[in-house]
């Protein structure tokens, strides 16, 4: 008497979840690795907040404020560009180390600030600091 042979069977793999797995890993990779590199820009060495810090700061800086509608501001009043020209010329002449700080709108483009960088500068302001908010 013969006894019945089963067919051989091969286990089957089912390789979907294995896909599923695989693929949730290589998304997480990508965009892990995008993330990481994204921001950066090839042979740009941007500035550190660090690096231009100085440790004594002048206690009464002459602050300038420039708003999104262009307008220069000395103590949060509009002035003229001969109203700011003689207050700086006055301030730097009681403060012989005084600074000028420029407090711009971010909505601004930079060559509005650069126009009022150039008008300090030509009056003599010759050490201006552009202040800047942390993120």
């Amino acid at each position: 008497m013969k006894a019945k042979q089963k067919p051989s069977q091969l286990p089957e793999v089912n390789l979907v979840p294995m896909m599923d797995v695989l693929m949730t890993v290589l998304t997480f990779f990508v965009i892990i690795s995008i993330s990481l590199t994204g921001g950066l820009i090839p042979n740009v060495s941007l500035p550190s907040t660090q690096s231009g810090v100085k440790e004594d700061q002048n206690a009464n800086p002459f602050i300038i404020g420039l708003d999104r509608n262009k307008q220069v501001l000395i103590d949060n009043q509009p002035v003229t560009p001969e109203e700011l020209a003689k207050k700086v010329q006055q301030y730097l002449k009681e403060e012989a180390e005084g600074e000028v700080i420029i407090k711009a709108d971010r909505s601004l483009p930079y060559q509005e600030v650069a126009k009022l960088l150039k008008q300090v500068q030509s009056v003599g302001g010759d050490r201006v600091s552009l202040a800047v908010s942390s993120p």
